[in-house]
């Protein structure tokens, strides 16, 4: 069962089990205004790919999922993840993340209870969180598992408080849970809203490329392909009660994100009168209590699970470039649906 599998990294990650394994996906989401089935559409008829759409916030919805399905096991990324939008509407966030991963909680445990003596060790429940939950670092050091929660947006704190509901679940009921911290994902079927197929989209239609104050807020980078890849081994092979983080091990500020954007544009789609894309770029007010820098220390997912991204920054940024100049017609029908700046008080 994956929970949020028709959102960006949902979806990237049902796509890697049906296409690299013989897993039966079962893909439960509400299918809120960033969710898009589309990006599964090749497995239309794939009899190993199964859709439901469900609301984690209706708890009576979830436990005749379990019974009827027998899932060996949950990932569960069904979350709202945009920290504009958290600022904005903050009650979506503390409903959805912390409530709903309630919710899924106590229809995991009851349905774990139940299980047969081999269903119940081979079950696993991980969930997917974000860096964003240790707050902001200094000019150096590396986030590690250890690392004390600082969460500093609506967003954040409502991740974190899902992660502590997990942490208790795990030691209070015994359920075989697992945590994931990831730091930020980039990549195709990304919703538009989010920085880098923002400025993508905003550059191939002429609009300014707005980066929030001085630009100079530093993020790890992970392809999202990497990080499903990261998420599939850590439900196989992955200790109950442990958490891993999840890293690109690539350090870039915004304003270097923006300029390699304009970079690959440039080069891949010049515009019409020659001008660079970098003449689009717009310093604009800077996003309240935005953290400074991220970074992950990824070491004990590499040493004990054997992972680590095979994209770089470039080779990713480029990819995701070439998908969005590829895909016209799926990006400007996202497009309409995140066409203001969210996130000012």
């Amino acid at each position: 069962m994956i929970t949020g599998g028709a959102g960006f990294i949902g979806s990237a990650l049902c796509r890697h089990y049906l296409n690299h394994s013989s897993h039966e996906i079962l893909n439960l989401d509400a299918l809120t205004y960033a969710a898009d089935l589309s990006a599964l559409s090749e497995f239309n008829r794939s009899s190993r790919h199964q859709f439901i759409q469900a609301d984690l916030r209706e708890a009576e919805t979830l436990e005749p999922v379990f019974r009827e399905r027998q899932p060996d096991g949950v990932i569960h990324l069904a979350a709202e993840s945009h920290v504009d939008r958290s600022i904005d509407g903050p009650a979506d966030f503390i409903e959805t993340n912390i409530v709903g991963t309630f919710n899924l909680l106590q229809a995991a445990r009851r349905y774990h209870m139940n299980l047969d003596s081999r269903r119940k060790e081979k079950f696993r429940f991980l969930h997917v969180s974000t860096d964003e939950v240790y707050g902001s670092l200094g000019d150096s050091g590396y986030f590690t598992e250890e690392t004390a929660y600082a969460p500093n947006s609506p967003y954040s704190a409502s991740k974190a408080a899902a992660d502590h509901l997990v942490r208790a679940w795990r030691h209070t009921f015994s359920l075989p849970a697992i945590i994931s911290n990831c730091s930020n994902n980039y990549g195709p079927y990304q919703f538009p809203e989010k920085l880098i197929p923002l400025m993508i989209l905003n550059a191939l239609e002429g609009r300014p490329l707005p980066v929030y104050g001085d630009g100079l807020n530093v993020r790890d980078w992970l392809y999202v392909e990497d990080h499903a890849r990261a998420l599939a081994l850590i439900f196989e092979k992955g200790r109950p009660g442990e958490k891993y983080n999840i890293g690109g091990r690539n350090e870039v500020s915004n304003l270097e994100v923006v300029a390699g954007i304009c970079r690959l544009l440039d080069e891949l789609r010049p515009r019409a009168a020659g001008q660079p894309y970098s003449g689009l770029v717009s310093h604009v007010p800077d996003r309240p209590g935005h953290d400074r820098r991220y970074a992950v220390d990824a070491a004990k997912i590499k040493r004990e699970l054997g992972w680590q991204p095979e994209e770089n920054f470039e080779s990713g940024l480029r990819r995701t470039v070439e998908w969005y100049l590829a895909n016209e017609g799926w990006w400007r029908h996202q497009k309409e649906v995140s066409s203001r700046r969210l996130g000012l008080i």
